[in-house]
């Protein structure tokens, strides 16, 4: 437990930090999982347009600190790399 108070606000801006990265984190899984659900389905087009959509998050992930370029880098490849398979 914090003692300070200065600990204190730390712990209290960590948890509102945490709570707000959960929720893009999860946003952002769930543009990446539009994509995976749609080249399972063998669906083209509606994997493009969802990668269209998916492509700006994962680079706005990157800019607040969400995840790691190289970490990034590596969806957006292996999404592609699956779109052009098909």
């Amino acid at each position: 437990m914090a003692n300070s108070s200065q600990s204190l606000k730390r712990a209290r801006q960590a948890e509102k930090s945490r709570q707000h990265n959960a929720s893009r984190r999860s946003a952002l899984r769930t543009t990446i999982k539009n994509v995976v659900n749609a080249l399972d389905a063998g669906e083209k087009d509606t994997a493009t347009e969802a990668y269209r959509i998916a492509v700006p998050a994962i680079d706005n992930a990157i800019g607040g600190g969400l995840i790691h370029k190289n970490k990034a880098a590596r969806h957006k490849s292996r999404l592609n790399t699956r779109i052009k398979a098909l």
